[in-house]
């Protein structure tokens, strides 16, 4: 089976209308992760938003958060970045 990522444009206009998760202080741990691999589930886009008091770490974290997630960096512009992760049977 081969499974294809839709096109960079869709995955930005569906990420529009997807729930956002706000990090902040209390940075990544295990609840954010399993609420960002059920949105994933759910949506296939989720949308992150970054305080700019951890702007230094950012990179660090969306790096962890792929990883863990097993998901795709789509976008990535300021604070905001956008992760894609294809739904299984589709």
């Amino acid at each position: 089976m081969n499974i294809t990522t839709p096109p960079k444009k869709e995955l930005m206009n569906r990420s529009l209308s997807t729930i956002t998760i706000n990090i902040g202080k209390s940075k990544i741990n295990d609840n954010v992760i399993d609420e960002i691999k059920r949105q994933l589930k759910e949506n296939e886009v989720v949308k992150l938003r970054f305080s700019k008091g951890i702007s230094a770490e950012k990179q660090n974290y969306i790096t962890e958060i792929i990883e863990k997630s097993n998901s795709k960096l789509i976008d990535f512009r300021g604070n905001v970045a956008v992760i894609f992760k294809q739904r299984r049977g589709k």
